[in-house]
């Protein structure tokens, strides 16, 4: 409160000196229009009549009405002592004069009056105007952010930016903070917030220079915020300022409802896609192992070529069995963010060599070609992780291709990033798939039924792409093949 009292107290002087100010150049202005006229420029009394008065109107723009007043009256006495007969003395002695010397008064004085309620209204008028624009403003920086934690903590700065007050806080009564502009704000106490969020009334403390106000969604409170500061808003600006907080806060936690309500939706379909994906591909293996075991504990006398053959396919359909698992299992992982690379320096060679070797048995009937650059430079990539990619795409080209047709792989230099392609001459993808073949589950419409797979090689490889800072995409033309590639940065 001392701290108010101060300043109010140098805002009173600096009006007062203002004031003083104006009174003195007030007369200053008379007296040389005075002495010009008196001693160096002769004219007739209308001519200075008119010189008093426009210096009127100009002291009256510039400082207010009583300045002006003072103005009229000394130019008055001035007009009556020096310019109308007889001069040097304060009598008037033509009736005449009398009447101009009135007429004279009582225009300077209308004409102060006018142009200083001219003057207070353009100053209104901008401050309204300067007020709307800072609304518009704030409006527009309420609307930039969704997120009602990050809303909720910017508030406060944002008023304290846009309408130069001195602190401001944030109340909202489901919430267990008070949001506040910075450390210093004494005298908004949570309190009085509570106390206007309770009664729905706005408060204004003229005395200390602080205004609480309800924050009203139509009829309903949905906090309320105090400010602080020596030039607070008006009332239609606080109005209009908390009408604008409470629209953005509940658009923000509509907003954030919608997006939980939108996840768990989402998640639920995700759950839902999983299984009916999962149980389809476990079915094929399973009945297989069963068929293969039931024959087995059904004759006992079989030949050691049936028992071989029978036991070959129990053994390759538990692989499957067990990269179905590990597939959905590393898609969990990567949704939930729980992988982390190992980040070594590599030439891209070693994982497109690494992978041409786990795809072997793949790969039988298919001529695979490298083209790497032998200057090419190398990438910082998680080996084990890359050449699961380039597997993956391996497979994919050789699943999807005839089976003498080749595969080629290509890497090259692009804007300081090693991009890597593995071609097929297969069917090809038409456009509208291409922008769906990376999405987890999505298999090609005219391929899921005689071609092996869960769809999420691709949304696998995807991840480890983005997470090593690359790109991956496809481009394709149907009945001429495909082309895969991605790219690392280079180290």
């Amino acid at each position: 409160m001392g701290y108010n009292r101060l300043r109010r107290s140098e805002h009173k002087v600096d009006r007062n000196i203002k004031k003083i100010w104006g009174y003195a150049i007030a007369s200053a202005g008379i007296g040389l229009v005075t002495l010009v006229y008196y001693r160096l420029i002769h004219v007739n009394p209308t001519t200075v009549a008119l010189s008093y008065l426009l210096g009127v109107l100009c002291i009256s723009a510039a400082w207010g009405l009583a300045q002006a007043v003072f103005t009229a009256i000394v130019s008055t006495l001035a007009f009556n002592y020096f310019f109308l007969p007889p001069v040097g003395t304060f009598t008037i002695s033509d009736p005449q004069n009398w009447v101009a010397l009135v007429a004279f008064l009582v225009t300077a004085v209308l004409a102060s009056r006018l142009s200083e309620r001219a003057h207070r209204e353009a100053i209104l008028a901008n401050e309204r105007r300067k007020e709307v624009e800072r609304l518009y403003s704030f409006s527009q920086q309420l609307l930039s952010s969704d997120n009602l934690p990050e809303l909720l903590n910017s508030i406060p700065r944002f008023v304290v930016e846009y309408f130069g007050v001195r602190a401001v806080a944030l109340f909202l009564p489901d919430k267990a903070d008070i949001y506040r502009s910075g450390p210093n704000t004494n005298g908004l106490e949570p309190h009085d917030l509570q106390l206007v969020n309770l009664r729905g009334e706005p408060r204004i403390d003229g005395e200390n220079n602080r205004a609480f106000w309800p924050l009203r969604m139509g009829v309903r409170v949905v906090g309320s915020i105090g400010i602080s500061g020596d030039h607070l808003p008006s009332r239609q600006s606080l109005e209009a300022l908390s009408s604008l907080i409470a629209i953005a806060v509940e658009r923000a936690g509509a907003i954030e409802d919608l997006g939980r309500a939108e996840a768990a939706r989402q998640s639920d379909q995700l759950r839902s896609t999983l299984l009916d994906s999962v149980a389809h591909e476990f079915r094929t293996p399973l009945t297989s192992i069963k068929a293969s075991v039931t024959s087995l504990l059904a004759n006992q006398n079989l030949g050691a070529p049936q028992q071989h053959e029978l036991l070959t396919v129990i053994d390759e359909e538990s692989d499957r069995l067990n990269r179905l698992v590990g597939e959905a299992a590393e898609m969990a992982q990567w949704d939930s963010g729980k992988v982390e690379l190992d980040l070594q320096i590599h030439s891209i060679r070693s994982a497109i060599e690494g992978a041409v070797e786990e795809s072997k048995s793949l790969l039988a009937g298919h001529p695979v070609e490298v083209n790497v650059p032998a200057d090419l430079p190398n990438a910082r990539y998680d080996l084990a992780r890359i050449q699961e990619v380039l597997t993956q795409l391996l497979e994919n080209a050789a699943k999807y291709s005839a089976a003498d047709s080749k595969i080629q792989f290509t890497a090259e230099l692009k804007d300081n990033f090693v991009v890597t392609s593995v071609a097929d001459h297969g069917h090809g993808i038409d456009d509208f798939e291409q922008a769906l073949i990376f999405d987890k589950f999505y298999r090609g419409r005219n391929h899921r039924v005689h071609v092996q797979g869960t769809g999420m090689g691709l949304a696998i490889a995807k991840a480890i792409v983005e997470a090593h800072g690359g790109k991956i995409g496809v481009t394709s033309q149907p009945g001429h093949g495909s082309v895969f590639f991605f790219s690392l940065p280079c180290a």
